[in-house]
């Protein structure tokens, strides 16, 4: 398919293109507010990673994720093709640049869901990118859920509850994100998130912040 001219206009498009990342720790219900989110606020786009980790029977190519050998992923990572990329439990995951740079030329708000590290990484390329947390009530809340979603045996419970420790630590040090939301029920969450992205998106057309999203090198 042809690129569309530099000049065209959708009907859907805009002049406020933002990047929105949210992250969390596993257990905290960031995927559940990601999806609320890209609802409830029009114009919004989910960036779906590229993965090389196996596709399971409930994954949807293209919605999921986009599944990749590790070849493919790396010669897209050498060719400076993701804006942040990771390894995760031995598999790699990466948020595709020219997809992201596209998006913020429609002016659609674009969401990541991406973790504490590449949060970071993304910020030095988009330093506009408007950036949430999502808390658990408490840590006894934050172990409960884990245990509750019965995937995993103990053992593998407590390693990611200290891996959700460790990054809720690294997300308030870091100083990245610009509003931490804590989950104890998941619809005020989502309607404090959209109201958060409300707000910034209308100071930056009033001209009180940076407009729009650019790309450093």
């Amino acid at each position: 398919m042809n690129p569309l001219p530099k000049d065209h206009r959708l009907s859907t498009d805009t002049d406020d293109g933002m990047v929105l990342i949210i992250s969390g720790p596993s257990g905290a219900g960031k995927t559940t507010i990601t999806r609320g989110v890209e609802r409830s606020i029009p114009g919004s786009v989910f960036s779906v990673s590229w993965t090389t980790r196996p596709r399971s029977e409930a994954d949807v190519e293209g919605v999921d994720y986009h599944f990749v050998t590790d070849d493919e992923f790396e010669k897209m990572r050498a060719a400076g093709g993701f804006l942040e990329s990771a390894g995760v439990y031995g598999k790699r995951y990466g948020t595709p640049r020219s997809w992201v740079d596209e998006q913020l030329k429609r002016g659609r708000l674009v969401i990541l869901e991406i973790d504490v590290q590449g949060a970071i990484e993304v910020k030095k390329h988009v330093p506009t990118a408007f950036s949430l947390f999502i808390l658990p009530p408490s840590e006894e809340e934050l172990l409960r859920r884990l245990r509750a979603r019965k995937r995993e045996d103990e053992s593998v419970i407590q390693k990611r509850f200290g891996k959700a420790r460790e990054e809720i630590a690294a997300a308030r040090a870091c100083g990245v994100y610009n509003q931490f939301i804590t989950n104890e029920h998941v619809d005020t969450a989502i309607a404090e998130a959209v109201a958060a992205v409300d707000v910034e998106r209308a100071r930056r057309k009033a001209g009180t912040s940076l407009h729009g999203a650019r790309y450093t090198r």
